[in-house]
């Protein structure tokens, strides 16, 4: 079973920072493709970082500079570190995981959300 499971959400100052982390089970996490997304009240979700093929990570022009997504293959968790984060970053941030290899070896073209962490910037 895949499982993805977000953790540091919060409420933050105009400025401030803050890290989610996103920790995978049931994937073979290092050949996997990983990303984040956001869903602000009202909007639809919106694609804040994904891995592309060779390594590259594509971000939203909205974050370029301000956010940086990372993984740590040993601990099969992956990162977004949200640096000087404005009020119109509030958002409920999704971790997804997709196309993948299942534990096991078998590969799963569709998609994996963990269940959203609440992000809060207040002005």
């Amino acid at each position: 079973q895949v499982q993805l499971v977000e953790s540091g959400g919060g409420l933050v100052q105009a400025g401030g920072s803050l890290r989610l982390s996103c920790a995978a089970s049931g994937i073979m996490f290092s050949i996997s493709t990983m990303g984040w997304y956001r869903q602000a009240p009202g909007k639809q979700r919106e694609l804040v970082a994904r891995e592309r093929s060779g390594g590259t990570i594509n971000y939203a022009d909205s974050v370029k500079g301000r956010f940086t997504m990372s993984r740590d293959n040993a601990k099969n968790t992956v990162y977004l570190q949200m640096n000087r984060l404005k009020p119109e970053d509030t958002a409920v941030y999704y971790c997804n995981a997709g196309p993948v290899y299942r534990t096991g070896g078998t590969y799963y073209s569709g998609d994996f959300w963990g269940q959203g962490a609440q992000v809060t910037v207040s002005s």
